[in-house]
C-alpha cells in the first residue's frame, strides 16, 4: 500500500510539473526584467508577445507601473476560435486587441497572497474582473498556472486561457 501511495504522489508531481509551461530557466529570479522582457524570456509567452507588440504596448508595459499582468500562455491564444487571433492581429482590428490586452491588465502589483475568492479589480481596460480562490486561483475562470512571477515594475501571473471583456452593444470580440 505504502508503494501505491508513493508512485501515486510521483505520478502527480510528474503531471503537474508538465502541466507548468516553464523550464527552470524561466523560474530564475526576473528582478531586473521589466514585465515585457520577462514574457520575451518566457518561450510559452511567445503569442502574447506578438500581440502586445501589435497593439503598441509594448512601450507601456516597460514603463513604471507597476503592474499586475494576467498573461494567457501560447495554448490559452491557440485554444480560441480558428482566425480569431490572426483576425486580431490585424491593423484594422488594433482597438479590439488592445482592449482584450488591457482587459489582462491590473494596475498595481498584487500578488497572490493578496486575493480572495469573489473579489473583484478594475482592469486598465475599465472592466472588472473576478477572483476565485478554491481549488486553485481562476480569473474570470481561466486558472492560474504559475504566480507570482516578479518584474522590476510589477508582477505577472500565467493563465491558461485569453480573458475576454464583457461585449458591449457596439461592439464584439
Amino acid at each position: 500500500m505504502k508503494v501505491f501511495k508513493t508512485l501515486g504522489l510521483v505520478l502527480l508531481a510528474t503531471t503537474l510539473m508538465a502541466m507548468v509551461p516553464f523550464t527552470n530557466e524561466t523560474k530564475h529570479d526576473h528582478n531586473n526584467s521589466d514585465i515585457v522582457e520577462l514574457a520575451v524570456q518566457t518561450e510559452a509567452l511567445s503569442t502574447l508577445v506578438a500581440a502586445v507588440q501589435a497593439a503598441d504596448l509594448v512601450e507601456t508595459l516597460k514603463s513604471e507601473g507597476p503592474f499586475t499582468v494576467f498573461a494567457p500562455t501560447n495554448d490559452a491564444f491557440a485554444a480560441l476560435p480558428d482566425g480569431t487571433l490572426e483576425s486580431l492581429l490585424e491593423e484594422a482590428n488594433k482597438g479590439q486587441l488592445t482592449d482584450i490586452l488591457t482587459y489582462h491588465v491590473v494596475p498595481g502589483k498584487v500578488m497572490s497572497s493578496d486575493l480572495s475568492d469573489g473579489m473583484t479589480a478594475t482592469t486598465v481596460q475599465g472592466q472588472e474582473i473576478t477572483i476565485g480562490v478554491g481549488n486553485g486561483v481562476t480569473i474570470d475562470g481561466a486558472n492560474v498556472v504559475q504566480a507570482d512571477i516578479e518584474a522590476t515594475n510589477g508582477v505577472v501571473h500565467v493563465i491558461d486561457a485569453v480573458i475576454l471583456p464583457k461585449e458591449e452593444s457596439s461592439s464584439s470580440y
